[in-house]
């Protein structure tokens, strides 16, 4: 199935996941840029922001699990993450984290924010729809994925 028929099957869980990866980029690129403020509550949501980068890395590219070597704890917890309204909560507490960054001044991490809202109600409407999680096949789903669980 290639990237089209993916997107065409309707599937939020599909479109969440790659929101994820985008919502990965963003707090990635934006956690290193406001890293080096002046604002010291800044540096610290910088810094979460590069913790939620790496724990979607890992939510979102189960493959990952297998390779990377982490602790058992680290993989259970993750592996928990595997429904589509686990997924939902996991993203809506990192777009708390996020939406309070504007507590300490309002910066580039709003971008992160709304992605990871956008994320976790794709996740939350995909469960409510009963859509069962599909992992795309570009990530590594659909074979692998269930190889590694």
């Amino acid at each position: 199935m290639t990237l089209k028929e993916e997107f065409a099957t309707r599937n939020f869980s599909i479109y969440g996941q790659w929101f994820g990866i985008l919502a990965m980029i963003l707090c990635f690129a934006l956690g290193i840029a406001n890293i080096f403020s002046f604002n010291v509550f800044l540096i610290i949501f910088s810094v979460l922001a590069l913790v939620s980068c790496f724990i979607i890395l890992f939510i979102e590219v189960p493959l990952l699990l297998r390779i990377c070597p982490t602790s058992s704890t680290f993989d259970a917890a993750i592996r928990r993450v595997s429904t589509n309204y686990m997924r939902a909560g996991a993203y809506a507490v990192m777009a708390i984290v996020q939406w309070l960054s504007i507590i300490a001044r309002p910066s580039s991490l709003i971008a992160a924010a709304v992605i990871l809202t956008i994320t976790g109600v794709c996740y939350l409407l995909a469960g409510v729809k009963g859509q069962a999680f599909v992992g795309s096949k570009t990530l590594g789903g659909a074979g692998v994925a269930q190889m590694i669980v």
